[in-house]
């Protein structure tokens, strides 16, 4: 995984699907959950409105054999205000999530038995006979109607009547719209998102890998440098003016720097070389006439080439010192470039 992951293009092309991955994973739940939520409010709205339509007919005084219960297939309850189930729709076969689990009326019941508790409808509101409930209960539940089971959502209403005391109207809407376009939607963003993020990784790849050509043109030249010990050559500067020429112009300086000290240090070998020439050639050669002829030797000359020498070797150690990032010595020490004592004898 690190050798995967070790150039610079393919973590910025991680990073960059990543990013996108996440951004794209908060922006898709929180469409879902818009859609969702959309969906369901239109549901209870279209539930309470069936509901309401029912009230204003048990409000009207329809009896219950004649109330619109069977329209558009939804499931509709009327239930008193002791629990009991007076009208149901006909092709109900089954309903959970409403005030009771019953199907079929009861029989006998809807009679108003106490009229002095007509005035409460159990939600805290207040009613007037013929008046219908300003807020409606929202609850989820499922129902089976005419052998179909759906889940609903169900809005109840409560409405007070002059002969049958306090009703509340269940009515359902089918939520198989809000799972099928919720469904949809996230079938449709588990599809797209993977194709999205290999569109997102190979662009990035692509863009990435066209920023960083320059680069690796750079790091061949140099690789070519090094293996000539060409220091005159130089790589190639993008014209770009952004990051990657500068650090072209800056590899060129450091070169041209390099190429100029290789040079000086060149320079300066041959004239050291130069220069111990001829003390060496001087001094060997009073040498050897001393030894023929010591009454011939010169001291005091071969004393000074002794010092020229001495001086030479001393520049040349302070030059291999530099190269290899040591200082001269500090005032007070033995400097490389003292003679030190002079040598007795003869003349000297």
């Amino acid at each position: 995984m690190r050798r995967l992951l070790g150039s610079v293009r393919a973590r910025a092309t991680l990073a960059a699907t990543l990013v996108v991955a996440v951004a794209l994973v908060a922006a898709g739940t929180a469409v879902l959950l818009s859609l969702r939520s959309n969906l369901l409010g239109e549901a209870g709205t279209s539930a309470e409105r069936s509901a309401r339509e029912v009230a204003a007919e048990l409000a009207a005084g329809t009896p219950y054999d004649q109330l619109s219960l069977d329209v558009d297939d939804r499931p509709v309850q009327v239930v008193d205000e002791d629990g009991r189930l007076v009208a149901a729709s006909e092709d109900l076969e089954r309903i959970s999530g409403t005030g009771t689990a019953a199907v079929r009326p009861e029989p006998g019941a809807g009679a108003r038995d106490d009229e002095d508790d007509a005035d409460d409808d159990g939600s805290g509101e207040s009613l007037e006979p013929g008046e219908i409930g300003a807020v409606a209960a929202v609850s989820d539940g499922s129902a089976t109607v005419d052998g179909d089971t759906e889940d609903y959502r169900f809005a109840a209403v409560p409405v007070e009547t002059e002969d049958r005391g306090t009703l509340t109207v269940y009515a359902g809407a089918p939520l198989s719209a809000e799972h099928g376009a919720v469904s949809t939607a996230l079938t449709a963003m588990l599809i797209g998102f993977p194709v999205l993020l290999a569109v997102v990784g190979g662009v990035t790849w692509k863009v990435t890998g066209r920023a960083l050509r320059p680069v690796e043109g750079i790091r061949r030249e140099m690789a070519a440098i090094t293996a000539s010990e060409d220091l005159a050559r130089r790589v190639p500067v993008p014209a770009t003016y952004d990051e990657i020429a500068r650090l072209a112009l800056t590899t060129n300086e450091t070169l041209a720097a390099l190429e100029t000290s290789v040079e000086r240090q060149r320079r300066f070998v041959a004239d050291a070389s130069h220069e111990l020439r001829s003390p060496i050639a001087s001094l060997r050669t009073q040498l050897e006439v001393g030894a023929a002829h010591p009454e011939l030797l010169d001291l005091d000359g071969a004393v000074e080439d002794t010092v020229r020498l001495q001086r030479l070797a001393a520049d040349l150690l302070l030059l291999a010192r530099l190269d290899a990032g040591s200082g001269p010595r500090t005032p007070g020490s033995t400097s490389p470039r003292s003679p030190g004592r002079r040598p007795r004898g003869g003349t000297g």
